[in-house]
C-alpha cells in the first residue's frame, strides 16, 4: 500500500502484517492525544520512498517507541511499537484509499497499563462509527 503525510513531503510503501485486521487505538497518554487508528507492519515492511529528511521522531517515557511524523505538516505517519519493537504501527489515515471512518468498530487497547509493564494485552473498550447516511 502507498501512504503519505498530509502535505505529501513524506511518502512510503508498506506491506501490512495482517491487512487492516490489526486496526486499533490506544489509551496511553500520547495515543490519547494523537487519536489515530493504527495497523501493524513488520519493520522491514515499510519503506520511506520520499521525504526521509522531513521525518521527525518523538520518544518519551521508556524511549522504546519511536513516533514518526512529518516536520512540515505535523501528521503522524507511523511508530515503532513499544509492545512489539519488531513492528510499526501505521496511521491508517495516511494510507491511500483508507480512512479511520472505514472501520465500524475499532478496539481500544489499554495503554495506560501497557502490556510491556503488565505482561498482558488488555482491551479498554472500543470506538464505534455509525455514518448518518447509514441511519436513514
Amino acid at each position: 500500500m502507498n501512504g503519505a503525510c498530509h502535505c505529501g513531503a513524506v511518502r512510503f510503501v508498506v506491506t501490512l502484517s495482517d491487512g487492516l485486521k490489526t486496526a486499533r487505538r490506544c489509551t496511553c497518554s500520547y495515543c490519547r492525544m494523537r487519536g489515530a487508528v493504527a495497523v501493524s507492519a513488520e519493520l522491514g515492511g515499510l519503506t520511506i520512498t520520499q521525504g526521509d529528511h522531513a521525518l521527525a521522531t518523538y520518544q518519551f517515557n521508556t524511549g522504546i517507541a519511536k513516533h514518526h511524523f512529518c516536520s512540515k505538516c505535523g501528521i503522524y505517519t507511523h511508530h515503532q511499537r513499544r509492545s512489539n519493537p519488531s513492528q510499526y504501527g501505521v496511521n491508517v489515515a495516511c494510507l491511500e484509499g483508507v480512512s479511520p471512518f472505514d472501520f465500524e468498530i475499532v478496539p481500544v487497547l489499554d495503554g495506560e497499563n501497557h502490556p510491556s509493564d503488565t505482561g498482558e494485552t488488555r482491551l479498554a473498550g472500543s470506538l464505534h462509527f455509525v455514518s448518518l447516511e447509514d441511519q436513514s
